[in-house]
């Protein structure tokens, strides 16, 4: 949500306390002077009447603070903690408390038995550095077969849970009889830790979008994004009548587990969201790489701060990337990279890559090799 495409507000006019105060010396001089038909003599500093005028113009200044507060808070933009609460409630949703991170365990024995082995709900495995998950029901590893799959859940809520590796839960806490091993057979997934204000504004500001039945764009990034916390950007194309192509990252940018992809996909099949007559295609996007190559001078004049501007130079280059990368279908543009380099404090700078390129709307770009060369002072 950018709000500097709204205007401030004050509910009070942007009044300050020295305004308060002058206007009711003036009140009281015209009242003077009507009441006793005399010229009202200047208040002046210590003068009595002034040092009440004074003090009821602070009470009454802080009471105006209060009305423009409570009238802000009832603003997208400035809301904020229960205030912004109590807005989401007036859309018909809440903030979204924390939620556990999921994942696949494959449960194995040595060979076959003659027997079910029994694994039961609620049974802990760990990574070993205190992240516990349990399966989430009770299974059975059938008479006959090696192992057996089931869904296990953090026991912590929150994006602690997320991030782990295939194989890298794999510690039994219970002991189980007949079990040598056991692994997490897909990336854990699905951990968030409470919304924040920021993120409940954008979803409140976003919720209309989710209204339409008739598949819209917006409807679909819209219901994307509810589908699991964490989700970044969102590209939505249809290539032929009713076919919905959706590709997301997650919010640090990177590309989606396959899990992740299916519980996007289980969501949106949900015949109360996909629209009668949609099919509809989940997936990561396709990535194009690019490098970064380029050379930069700093102006003689600055000589004295060359290396604030060598850092400043660095930071640049990161703050390019982290938003050349932050969208699908973004095109490849040195330009903006230039643009945030002069800012910095270079005189020039010279970039071999990366070259413009247009970018399909279903691709998303990412980094490289990053070669950062100081070409070192040059006259002004």
């Amino acid at each position: 949500m950018n709000y500097d495409n709204y205007p401030d507000v004050s509910f009070i006019n942007n009044e300050t306390c020295e305004g308060v105060l002058t206007q009711m010396i003036n009140d009281y001089q015209d009242m003077y002077e009507a009441e006793t038909g005399k010229s009202p003599v200047p208040l002046a500093k210590g003068n009595p009447n002034r040092l009440i005028l004074e003090a009821c113009a602070l009470q009454i200044y802080q009471a105006m603070q209060f009305a423009d507060f409570a009238g802000k808070m009832s603003l997208l933009s400035y809301a904020y903690g229960d205030y912004l609460d109590d807005l989401a409630a007036l859309r018909g949703t809440e903030r979204k408390t924390e939620e556990p991170a999921k994942c696949t365990l494959r449960f194995s024995i040595a060979s076959p038995l003659a027997s079910a082995v029994s694994i039961p709900g609620g049974c802990r495995v760990t990574n070993g550095n205190n992240v516990f998950f349990a399966t989430d029901e009770y299974t059975e590893i059938p008479t006959g077969q090696t192992y057996v799959d089931v869904g296990a859940t953090c026991t912590e809520a929150g994006a602690k849970g997320n991030g782990f590796v295939v194989g890298e839960i794999n510690a039994i806490v219970n002991t189980l009889p007949y079990v040598v091993s056991v692994s997490n057979i897909t990336e854990t997934f699905g951990g968030a830790d409470t919304e924040s204000d920021e993120e409940l504004k954008e979803r409140i500001y976003d919720l209309g979008k989710g209204y339409s039945v008739a598949g819209s764009i917006d409807a679909y990034v819209y219901q994307t994004k509810e589908a699991m916390r964490g989700i970044g950007d969102v590209r939505v194309t249809s290539p032929s009548a009713n076919v919905i192509n959706i590709t997301f990252t997650k919010d640090d940018g990177s590309l989606p587990s396959a899990a992740e992809i299916q519980a996007v996909s289980d969501y949106l099949s949900d015949k109360t969201i996909r629209p009668l007559g949609d099919s509809v295609n989940v997936a990561a996007p396709s990535t194009t790489t690019y490098d970064i190559d380029l050379t930069y001078y700093i102006a003689q004049s600055d000589n004295a701060v060359v290396a604030t501007i060598q850092a400043n130079v660095a930071k640049a280059v990161d703050e390019y990337n982290k938003w050349q990368t932050a969208k699908i279908g973004r095109d490849i543009n040195p330009d903006y990279l230039t643009r945030l380099i002069m800012e910095a404090g270079a005189k020039r700078v010279v970039i071999t890559d990366p070259s413009r390129t247009v970018v399909a709307e279903d691709v998303l770009p990412k980094t490289g090799t990053v070669t950062v060369n100081y070409g070192g002072t040059e006259a002004d």
